[in-house]
């Protein structure tokens, strides 16, 4: 079974449609059921096209494990199921190989899980390209730019807890082999009106949460900050605390990012910004100036920044205005001096952002100087439609339109080169271009931004009304532009449309902009009194970030506007996409409640309106639906056809084309290109399925039928052997078993006739026996009656004597001695042949204990066998002291000596009785290192080139083919490579990897001659093989030849012994000869060329 069939495919085990250009029948709502089918089943990503749709699923999946990562690499797009990693590995792959800079555009709303999906393609790309110290160091770093960014971009909003609050793009750079070199960061749009305000239910940037939670008490003294947050006006409240954020934990991460103390002073002065507050004071002229009304913060904010505490009060006071020559001071009344309040700490904390991009900048930007492939990674806000819509929404959205401008044209690109490359007729496709509202927003002279700049710039009384009267008279008549006071009289009854609001029809839908604070955040006006106050700081900081306030470079000219600035970066965005490779990944929020398993039908819906995700579909299906290459296509469905059935021996083009003719598809429905078949209806691909789906069965209905079949004769015959092996072992148990009984009933028999004869003889003995002693026992009995009677004369002699106990006494001692006797004659001889042989053994135990032989494992000596019947346990316990005296012996090794015992074997091995040098080297040890590299400084570069550990360093001569003459160098071996480096300067004359290396040849002489083999096309065979002498020829070859045999990943390094081999030098092949004569310079061996064919090497006789 092929590859592709053995992985799932993306047409295999399908829950509903893997890419929507495949659904039928198209339409918004089996596109939404397609999207929760799959999103039920946990299939978080489909296609549509080279497009990735992502729903957040609100939860861990386990489908970022590195076996999945393993999984996509280097696999085609379509050959597995949706996900993320099939199109960072396809954009990556396109940039290693085909040397083409990628983009990769993340767009979605607030909550979709942009910043994630950004993550994940990170992630991966830093996972299947190379490793190495420097790679793995700048993998490091871009990876470690997230914390960073998100503590000082994010936010905690009503739609997402961790909301990226600016656009981020990433431009990753790669060298040629696709190793990461560097990168570069550009911020779009910070939102930094959240700084001085967060809707109800927000947070302020996450970093002020996470120092009041996270610093120490220390920290926070030095700051001069307290930890409760009520404590400052800038932070809300209510949403303070978020679950599943520790901002503690977040800012240990930051700190261990070297974010500095002086980053955090200009944080906590933010914080003390807030806390001021100010108080009218009437003036003489009848003017009202603003006062501060509590100056302890504003004290402790100037400590912290370093600037005199009355320079920052004079400049929340009074503003001077400069014009040519003259200076006109103005003093600011309390909603003014507000107002400068929140513009400092706006500007000081867009400012500071941006530092801090430029500092992650040129951390991680890259080193070398020479093209680079480029990456591009957009992470950038998704359209936004707010019950309350105000500048930042508008600017937000005109980016979108201007990313839909250039996604629908990417993508029709694309599309028509690959219609173009296989050679099919292209038709143009119908789609709505939404230049005409990009270009009522960017126009240069009637354009919404330009008119917002022209109004700002104007002279005199400028309101938010007067911007939208501005409005009304010149978009009136635009189709896309509505407003209550416009000129189209069919608005004047639409009371949705408020007084002071404009509507604009984008491509994703009708949003209500409401004009109020249009011309304010369009001005983005920081007075020119606070930036010369901060400029004066002695903050290490402060002048880099408010470089307009040095008196020695004041500019009169007006800074540009905020539209202004964004509309350019957007336009710099723009140009850098189209000179690179798109790939989209558009995000979907399932639902508002950030919960697991809820699928919200119309938010989604919504959502796949603004992104226009069924036009996408649209103009990808409005060619051909489905296509893929020949050798696949056939692999796939060749089972419908009998002539291209189980193998196909032609071309892949000519299989597809005979297996579609048999199978009477329609020639309308497809299409053959250079490379590819083209699929016009998604429901001639969905016949194709389904008669594979039946042939499937029945292919397994015949496997399965032929497998029981295999399977049962299997069965049967092992039931066969089994029965004639069991039947053999039967008879022999048979067998056996009548044998024993035989033997059984011999010995029975035996027995009962020795015994029948031991009676009969015991019989006679006892006979004789009573005869011989007839004479003693009557004589006994005479002597009794004797002893009786005298008995009885000495009782009646003497009855107070004891005589009867003496008598007993005699009688008892005879009793025993006659039992004695009858049992010492009956056990005697066991008795004492046992006493024997115990004593024997004994006596031999003590000798062996004083005859034992010494503890070294080559002493042969053992003490003389005494008795004959022991020569087997003397053998067995010789044979066992020797056991344990080795196993004692190898106890005291050290693993270093273990390897140089082991090294000594496979030497011995390889050359003993083979070379005439081996038995000169068995008492030299295996030293290593003979020149001591890592010791001697002339050596340091050549000691940092060698990458693993240094196996052997010793001083060889390579030959000269030439005259036969050598030249010293130093030989490295490691485990990976060998190197051959000038003696006297350490550089590396040659590197040759082990693989390369094919075999070794050496003589059988007493010389140290050997030639290094390589493999035949390797890249190191191109200036040829290398002859080498040196004394320890022994130690180089056995270490070469273990490495080879302890590596899994290369075959073992052949040996050749011969007097007589081959050399190949470049283009030419040379024979090496060893002769035994003696050389003219003594005793030495001595090389010389004979021709060009021939170096003949004399060595001395034994």
């Amino acid at each position: 079974m092929s590859k592709m069939e053995v992985k799932t495919s993306l047409l295999d085990n399908m829950i509903g449609v893997g890419d929507m250009v495949l659904i039928e029948p198209l339409s918004e709502d089996t596109f939404i059921e397609n999207l929760k089918k799959r999103f039920d089943h946990n299939e978080i990503y489909t296609y549509i096209g080279s497009v990735v749709i992502s729903m957040n699923p609100y939860k861990s999946l386990p489908i970022y494990t590195a076996e999945k990562v393993e999984e996509y690499r280097n696999r085609n797009f379509y050959e597995l199921s949706p996900h993320i990693y099939a199109l960072a590995d396809e954009a990556y792959r396109s940039l290693r190989e085909q040397d083409n800079d990628q983009c990769i555009l993340i767009t979605g709303e607030s909550g979709a899980g942009k910043t994630e999906a950004s993550k994940f393609v990170m992630s991966y790309v830093a996972a299947v390209c190379g490793k190495g110290q420097e790679v793995n160091k700048v993998k490091e770093q871009l990876l470690q730019s997230n914390p960073v960014l998100e503590a000082f971009g994010n936010a905690k909003t009503v739609r997402n807890d961790n909301s990226s609050r600016f656009g981020k793009y990433m431009d990753i750079e790669f060298d040629f082999k696709g190793d990461p070199l560097g990168g570069v960061i550009s911020n779009y749009l910070l939102e930094k009106s959240r700084v001085v305000k967060q809707p109800r239910g927000e947070r302020n940037f996450h970093i002020f949460y996470q120092l009041l939670s996270g610093a120490s008490d220390d920290t926070l003294k030095k700051l001069k900050l307290d930890r409760d947050f009520s404590k400052y006006n800038y932070l809300s409240l209510d949403s303070a605390t978020v679950n599943g954020l520790d901002d503690a934990a977040s800012f240990r991460t930051v700190r261990r990012m070297d974010v500095v103390q002086s980053i955090l002073e200009l944080v906590a002065a933010v914080l003390k910004l807030g806390n001021i507050e100010f108080k009218p004071e009437s003036r003489c002229n009848g003017y009202d100036e603003s006062r501060v009304k509590d100056k302890n913060d504003l004290k402790e904010m100037c400590e912290l920044l370093g600037i005199e505490q009355s320079v920052l009060e004079r400049a929340f006071s009074f503003r001077t205005v400069e014009a040519k020559m003259e200076k006109v001071s103005t003093t600011l009344n309390v909603a003014q001096a507000y107002y400068a309040r929140d513009a400092l700490a706006k500007n000081l904390y867009s400012r500071l952002f941006s530092w801090l991009v430029n500092r992650i900048n040129e951390s991680i930007k890259a080193q070398t100087k020479t093209r680079k492939k480029v990456m591009g990674v957009l992470d950038i806000y998704g359209f936004e439609i707010f019950e309350e819509n105000s500048f930042e929404q508008f600017i937000i959205n005109y980016c979108n339109e201007k990313l839909q401008q250039i996604f629908i044209e990417l993508t029709l690109r694309e599309e028509q080169e690959e219609y173009v490359r296989e050679d099919i007729e292209w038709t143009n496709i119908e789609y709505f271009n939404n230049a005409i509202i990009c270009d009522l927003i960017e126009n240069n002279k009637n354009g919404i931004l330009a008119m917002l700049d022209e109004e700002c710039l104007r002279p005199g009384t400028v309101t938010d009304e007067t911007f939208l009267d501005k409005l009304n008279t010149v978009c009136a008549e635009h189709q896309h532009f509505e407003s209550r006071q416009s000129k189209n009289s069919k608005f004047l009854t639409d009371h949705s449309l408020p007084h002071n609001c404009f509507r604009i029809q984008h491509y994703a839908g009708k949003v209500l902009y409401r004009a109020e604070g249009f011309v304010d955040k369009n001005n983005d006006l920081l007075y020119r009194d606070l930036s010369q106050a901060m400029y004066k700081a002695n903050h290490s900081l402060i002048k880099i970030l408010f470089p307009e306030g040095n008196p020695a470079k004041v500019n009169l000219k007006r800074p540009p506007t905020a539209g202004f600035q964004f509309r350019a970066s957007v336009g710099t965005l723009m140009k850098n996409l189209l000179t690179k490779n798109p790939n989209y990944i558009r995000c979907i929020k399932p639902n508002d409640k950030k919960a697991a398993h809820i699928f919200t039908d119309s938010l989604v819906c919504h959502q796949v309106r603004y992104l226009g995700l069924m036009e996408n579909v649209r103009v990808r299906r409005a060619g051909y639906a489905f296509r893929q290459a020949y050798d696949p296509c056939l692999e796939r469905y060749k089972m419908l056809c009998k002539q291209t059935w189980p193998h196909w021996k032609g071309p892949a083009r000519l299989g597809v084309e005979v297996l579609l003719t048999d199978l009477q598809v329609p020639a309308e429905e497809f299409a053959y290109g250079r490379s590819k078949i083209f699929i016009r209806n998604p429901r001639t691909l969905f016949f194709l399925e389904e008669k594979r789906s039946r042939c499937l069965e029945d292919l397994a209905t015949l496997i399965q039928k032929i497998f029981r079949g295999w399977k049962c004769r299997t069965h049967f015959l092992l039931l066969k052997k089994s029965q004639v092996v069991v039947a053999a072992w039967y008879r022999r148990f048979a067998q056996q078993k009548k044998y024993q009984n035989i033997r059984s009933s011999a010995l029975v028999f035996q027995s009962f006739i020795r015994g029948w004869k031991a009676r009969k003889l015991l019989r006679e003995l006892k006979h004789k026996k009573r005869c011989e002693e007839a004479v003693t026992t009557i004589s006994a009995y005479w002597h009794g009656t004797q002893a009786r009677r005298e008995l009885k004369c000495l009782k009646e002699e003497a009855r107070r004597k004891h005589a009867v106990a003496v008598i007993w006494a005699y009688w008892l001692g005879l009793k025993v001695r006659r039992e004695y006797r009858k049992f010492f004659r009956a056990n005697a001889g066991k008795k004492i042949y046992d006493f024997t042989i115990q004593r024997i053994i004994q006596k031999y135990f003590l000798g062996l204990k004083k005859t034992m032989p010494s503890m070294s494992p080559i002493d042969k000596s053992w003490p003389a066998r005494p008795y004959g019947f022991l020569d087997r346990t003397h053998q067995e316990l010789r044979r066992i002291f020797h056991l344990w005296r080795c196993k004692k012996y190898r106890s005291q090794f050290t693993e270093e000596k273990k390897a140089t015992y082991k090294e000594k074997l496979a030497a011995s091995e390889l050359f003993k009785d083979k070379k005439a040098l081996y038995p000169s080297s068995v008492g030299q040890p295996f030293k290593g290192d003979y020149v001591e590299i890592t010791k001697n400084p002339k050596y340091q570069k050549l000691n940092s080139f060698a990458e693993d550990k240094v196996l052997l360093a010793d001083v060889v001569s390579k030959i000269n083919r030439a005259n036969g003459k050598g030249a010293p160098r130093i030989f490295l071996l490691t485990k990976k490579s060998l190197v051959l480096a000038d003696q006297k300067t350490g550089q590396v004359k040659a590197s040759v990897p082990l693989l390369d290396l094919s075999s070794v040849s050496v003589s059988t002489q007493n010389d140290g001659f050997f030639a290094l083999k390589l493999k035949e096309g390797s890249t190191s065979a191109a200036k040829g093989d290398f002859l080498l002498s040196s004394d320890r020829l022994i130690e180089i070859i056995t270490k070469l030849h273990c490495i080879g045999a302890t590596s899994a990943d290369r075959n073992q390094i052949s040996i050749d012994i011969s007097d007589e081999f081959l050399v190949q030098f470049k283009q030419d092949k040379v024979c090496v000869k060893f002769i035994q004569g003696t050389p003219k310079n003594g005793n030495g061996v001595a090389c010389k060329r004979k021709n060009n064919r021939l170096l003949e090497v004399s060595v001395p006789s034994p």
